[in-house]
Protein backbone atom coordinates (compact mmCIF):
# COMPACT_ATOMS: atom_id res chain seq x y z
CA UNK A 1 0.00 0.00 0.00
CA UNK A 2 1.68 3.72 -0.95
CA UNK A 3 2.12 6.04 1.89
CA UNK A 4 -0.88 8.65 1.34
CA UNK A 5 0.50 11.54 3.14
CA UNK A 6 -2.10 14.14 3.61
CA UNK A 7 0.74 17.16 2.79
CA UNK A 8 2.04 18.01 -0.69
CA UNK A 9 4.79 19.82 -1.18
CA UNK A 10 3.48 23.37 -0.67
CA UNK A 11 2.22 22.41 2.34
CA UNK A 12 5.68 20.86 3.99
CA UNK A 13 7.27 24.10 2.58
CA UNK A 14 4.73 26.37 4.65
CA UNK A 15 5.21 23.82 7.44
CA UNK A 16 9.25 24.17 7.22
CA UNK A 17 8.94 28.41 7.27
CA UNK A 18 6.69 28.70 9.92
CA UNK A 19 8.73 26.39 11.85
CA UNK A 20 12.13 29.13 11.43
CA UNK A 21 9.61 32.18 11.52
CA UNK A 22 6.22 32.33 13.05
CA UNK A 23 5.57 35.66 13.04
CA UNK A 24 5.83 36.37 9.02
CA UNK A 25 2.89 37.23 7.23
CA UNK A 26 0.95 35.19 5.15
CA UNK A 27 1.77 37.49 2.12
CA UNK A 28 5.74 36.47 2.93
CA UNK A 29 5.26 32.99 3.22
CA UNK A 30 3.46 32.94 0.16
CA UNK A 31 6.26 34.89 -1.57
CA UNK A 32 8.45 32.13 0.27
CA UNK A 33 6.40 28.97 -0.97
CA UNK A 34 5.82 30.19 -4.41
CA UNK A 35 2.10 30.52 -3.79
CA UNK A 36 -0.51 33.55 -4.24
CA UNK A 37 -1.71 35.04 -0.47
CA UNK A 38 -4.99 33.41 -0.98
CA UNK A 39 -4.73 29.62 -1.54
CA UNK A 40 -1.33 30.12 1.01
CA UNK A 41 -4.04 31.46 3.37
CA UNK A 42 -6.28 28.57 3.01
CA UNK A 43 -3.54 25.56 3.17
CA UNK A 44 -2.59 27.40 6.40
CA UNK A 45 -5.95 27.49 7.70
CA UNK A 46 -6.42 24.20 7.03
CA UNK A 47 -2.98 23.07 8.45
CA UNK A 48 -4.26 25.02 11.58
CA UNK A 49 -7.51 23.25 11.65
CA UNK A 50 -6.19 20.09 10.99
CA UNK A 51 -3.92 19.75 13.73
CA UNK A 52 -0.45 20.05 11.89
CA UNK A 53 -0.10 23.56 13.40
CA UNK A 54 -0.83 23.75 16.98
CA UNK A 55 0.01 27.03 17.26
CA UNK A 56 2.36 29.96 17.75
CA UNK A 57 4.22 30.88 20.54
CA UNK A 58 7.52 33.26 21.41
CA UNK A 59 11.34 31.91 21.75
CA UNK A 60 12.81 32.37 24.60
CA UNK A 61 16.33 33.37 25.64
CA UNK A 62 16.94 31.18 28.88
CA UNK A 63 20.29 32.75 29.49
CA UNK A 64 18.39 36.21 29.59
CA UNK A 65 16.29 34.82 31.90
CA UNK A 66 18.36 33.23 34.14
CA UNK A 67 17.65 29.77 33.74
CA UNK A 68 20.32 28.66 31.53
CA UNK A 69 20.91 25.47 33.78
CA UNK A 70 19.67 22.72 32.11
CA UNK A 71 19.38 18.89 33.89
CA UNK A 72 17.92 15.80 32.80
CA UNK A 73 16.31 13.89 35.25
CA UNK A 74 15.18 9.99 35.30
CA UNK A 75 12.74 9.05 37.29
CA UNK A 76 11.79 5.59 38.31
CA UNK A 77 8.44 4.67 40.23
CA UNK A 78 7.44 2.84 42.84
CA UNK A 79 4.15 2.19 41.32
CA UNK A 80 3.22 2.44 37.39
CA UNK A 81 -0.65 1.72 37.68
CA UNK A 82 -2.68 3.99 35.54
CA UNK A 83 -3.81 6.35 38.69
CA UNK A 84 -0.37 6.49 39.72
CA UNK A 85 1.12 6.93 36.23
CA UNK A 86 -2.04 10.19 36.57
CA UNK A 87 -0.89 11.65 39.85
CA UNK A 88 2.36 11.80 38.61
CA UNK A 89 1.60 13.44 35.35
CA UNK A 90 -0.61 15.98 36.60
CA UNK A 91 1.76 16.86 39.39
CA UNK A 92 5.22 16.90 37.12
CA UNK A 93 2.57 19.67 34.46
CA UNK A 94 2.53 22.28 38.00
CA UNK A 95 6.34 22.56 38.08
CA UNK A 96 7.46 25.64 35.97
CA UNK A 97 11.03 23.99 35.94
CA UNK A 98 9.98 21.51 34.39
CA UNK A 99 10.37 21.78 30.33
CA UNK A 100 9.69 18.62 29.48
CA UNK A 101 8.88 15.46 30.81
CA UNK A 102 8.64 12.38 28.40
CA UNK A 103 7.27 8.53 29.97
CA UNK A 104 10.12 6.43 28.79
CA UNK A 105 10.06 2.79 27.83
CA UNK A 106 13.50 1.15 29.38
CA UNK A 107 15.27 1.17 32.90
CA UNK A 108 13.28 3.79 34.42
CA UNK A 109 10.25 5.28 33.75
CA UNK A 110 10.27 9.07 32.60
CA UNK A 111 12.93 11.44 31.69
CA UNK A 112 12.56 15.13 32.78
CA UNK A 113 14.37 18.43 31.48
CA UNK A 114 14.67 20.51 34.04
CA UNK A 115 15.80 24.65 33.41
CA UNK A 116 17.16 26.61 36.48
CA UNK A 117 19.10 29.89 37.17
CA UNK A 118 22.06 27.17 38.61
CA UNK A 119 23.11 24.11 40.16
CA UNK A 120 21.83 25.58 43.97
CA UNK A 121 18.25 25.80 42.05
CA UNK A 122 18.41 22.55 40.70
CA UNK A 123 19.12 20.68 43.95
CA UNK A 124 16.71 22.92 45.47
CA UNK A 125 13.80 21.92 42.86
CA UNK A 126 15.17 17.73 42.93
CA UNK A 127 14.96 17.95 47.02
CA UNK A 128 11.52 19.87 47.31
CA UNK A 129 9.92 19.33 44.25
CA UNK A 130 10.92 16.26 41.96
CA UNK A 131 11.68 14.07 45.31
CA UNK A 132 8.07 14.89 46.53
CA UNK A 133 6.01 13.83 43.20
CA UNK A 134 3.50 11.21 43.53
CA UNK A 135 5.20 7.59 43.55
CA UNK A 136 8.74 8.76 42.79
CA UNK A 137 11.10 5.92 43.75
CA UNK A 138 14.32 7.46 42.62
CA UNK A 139 15.93 9.94 40.34
CA UNK A 140 19.36 10.09 38.34
CA UNK A 141 20.59 13.41 37.55
CA UNK A 142 22.17 14.03 34.37
CA UNK A 143 23.57 17.89 33.85
CA UNK A 144 23.80 19.39 30.05
CA UNK A 145 27.17 20.95 29.50
CA UNK A 146 26.44 22.07 26.74
CA UNK A 147 23.30 22.52 23.83
CA UNK A 148 25.11 21.09 20.98
CA UNK A 149 21.35 21.30 19.19
CA UNK A 150 18.49 22.94 20.82
CA UNK A 151 15.21 22.65 18.43
CA UNK A 152 12.08 20.75 17.43
CA UNK A 153 12.38 19.90 13.94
Amino acid sequence: MADESPLDAFDRKILAELSRDGRMSVTELARRIGLSKSPCQVRLQRLQRDGFIQGFRAVLDPARLDRNHVAFVEVKLTDTTEPALRAFNAAVRALPEVEQCHMIAGAFDYLLKIRTRDIAGYRRVLGECISALPHVGNTSTHVSMEAVKDSAF
